[in-house]
């Protein structure tokens, strides 16, 4: 199982830089756009998530209170990322949310024990 677990969680980490990757490309760029990088991301880190959230080891299971907060953040970006996927160009204040709460996202996972 641990085998399976670390297979997720490489997957999990290949979705986080897709997706802020993919925002900060557009960000620099100057063309605030969701592009394909940052859907896909959105999406293998939501399902890797879930996948993580699992009881896959001995015992060492996150709190559920993490579990939810991740959830609940990783659902906010998809809805954000998947529902302005087909406009020209998205509001920058929105596209900024996406981007932070990616980070957020990010912290919680680290620096929640």
């Amino acid at each position: 199982m641990e085998a399976l677990r670390l297979i997720l969680l490489y997957v999990h980490l290949i979705g986080f830089a897709l997706l802020l990757g993919g925002s900060i490309a557009q960000f620099v760029s100057g063309r605030l756009r969701i592009n394909a990088a940052m859907l896909w991301g959105s999406v293998i880190g939501l399902l890797t998530g879930i996948g993580l959230s699992a009881p896959l080891r001995d015992g060492d299971e996150p709190a559920p209170a993490k579990l939810v907060t991740k959830l609940v953040l990783a659902l906010l970006i998809f809805v954000m990322v998947f529902f302005s996927r087909k406009r020209e160009s998205v509001n920058r204040g929105h596209f900024l949310a996406i981007i932070g709460l990616t980070l957020v996202n990010a912290a919680v996972a680290v620096f929640w024990r």
